[in-house]
């Protein structure tokens, strides 16, 4: 079963969340805190929505997987789209189709709302991955180069334009 997630998972939600980090080798990165997670997620303005993954085989409701997703929007289509943040299925309730069944139910979100595209980024050593949604008909987009602005250099930014001293 899919199902929107409740301010009641977020345990769950960063439990799973700590765990892709482990399975994608960046446990180091991890710095959330629950109650700020919620209110990002179910807050007065939330920044991302979260869909749940239950399987009955491990107890009935047993959380199996999430994906944690956000809207952008394309200038070029002229509508929005969905960024899918991060998809996950715990190793014990891979192969039953979770990852798909949220993916779907993801494209029918989307398809809903009006949006012309779901994007995300996957590390490039995750061949499993990469072909899963190969198979499903996604594409890469190797012309483009992700680039991230966080911690000093953002504040940086945001104070006075200037990059942060490098010493």
């Amino acid at each position: 079963m899919i199902r929107p997630a409740t301010s009641d998972d977020v345990p769950v939600i960063a439990e799973l969340i700590r765990e892709l980090a482990t399975y994608e080798h960046l446990e180091h990165e991890v710095a959330l805190d629950e109650s700020e997670l919620r209110t990002h997620l179910f807050g007065a303005h939330p920044y991302a929505e979260v869909l749940i993954a239950e399987t009955d085989g491990d107890g009935p409701g047993a959380v199996a997987g999430f994906a944690l997703f956000f809207h952008n929007f394309s200038t070029f289509l002229g509508r929005p789209g969905i960024y899918l943040e991060d998809l996950f299925v715990r190793p014990d309730a891979r192969g039953r189709g979770l990852g798909k069944t949220l993916l779907v139910e993801l494209g029918r979100l989307a398809r809903d709302r009006g949006c012309g595209r779901i994007e995300w980024a996957v590390l490039d050593w995750n061949e499993p991955s990469i072909a899963f949604y190969q198979s499903l008909g996604a594409r890469p987009k190797d012309e483009w180069v992700l680039y991230r602005l966080s911690g000093d250099a953002m504040h940086a930014l945001a104070h006075d334009g200037a990059p942060p001293d490098p010493a």
